[in-house]
């Protein structure tokens, strides 16, 4: 059996290939450190996908079961964190589908989205605007969710998103272009000058 010494500080330095090839050769403290470092991208794809606190966890268990199983088919062709965000979002997709819960449509989503209330009649205050806009996310299509989530929160690029989700590029800037116009709707309500630079900043405006 293959022996590792100063495991933490190694294993910690290490970029994702060395981490592959320790975690390949048996080293598990190796997989640790690669589930730490990919927990909370994982964590906000699958979490815009399923909402529901116990099932999110048990997707997230099961999105790196299926990495770890499948590490060894992992062919370098894209980043390792394209590759898991691949996973995660094609696992959550899968868990929707099994419960039955993507049968909403995008214009019904929206119109609830559209419905909600706005900040101005519920005592709204300018240092909840980052909570706001994080419940507004949450409120749009899944998909719109998960575009938005994925280009602005993991910057990821338009053939990184076509590759993790399967859409078309033109869908996915579609999307985005939808998602954004949704939030600005809502986000007028509370644009200030104190407001604005993140406003901007969601909505990708200079």
């Amino acid at each position: 059996m293959q022996h590792y010494t100063n495991v933490g500080c190694q294993t910690s330095c290490m970029d994702d290939n060395e981490l592959i090839e320790q975690i390949l050769n048996g080293n598990s403290n190796a997989f640790t450190f690669l589930v730490n470092r990919y927990q909370k991208l994982v964590l906000h794809i699958s979490g815009r996908l399923i909402q529901r606190q116990e099932e999110l966890e048990d997707v997230c268990q099961e999105v790196f079961l299926k990495v770890y199983q499948n590490l060894g088919k992992y062919r370098k062709e894209c980043k390792l964190s394209t590759w898991i965000a691949t996973i995660a979002y094609n696992t959550g997709i899968n868990h929707l589908r099994k419960f039955k819960k993507l049968d909403i449509s995008d214009s019904d989503t929206q119109e609830i989205f559209l419905k909600t209330v706005d900040p101005d009649t519920i005592g709204y205050e300018q240092t909840d605007l980052h909570r706001y806009i994080r419940e507004l996310i949450m409120l749009l299509p899944v998909q719109y969710r998960t575009v938005i989530t994925l280009y602005h929160l993991e910057e990821f690029s338009y053939q990184e998103i076509e590759q993790i989700t399967g859409m078309p590029e033109g869908t996915v800037k579609n999307y985005l272009f939808r998602a954004k116009a949704l939030l600005k709707e809502k986000l007028k309500f509370v644009v200030d000058a104190n407001s604005l630079k993140v406003v901007k900043e969601i909505t990708n405006e200079k």
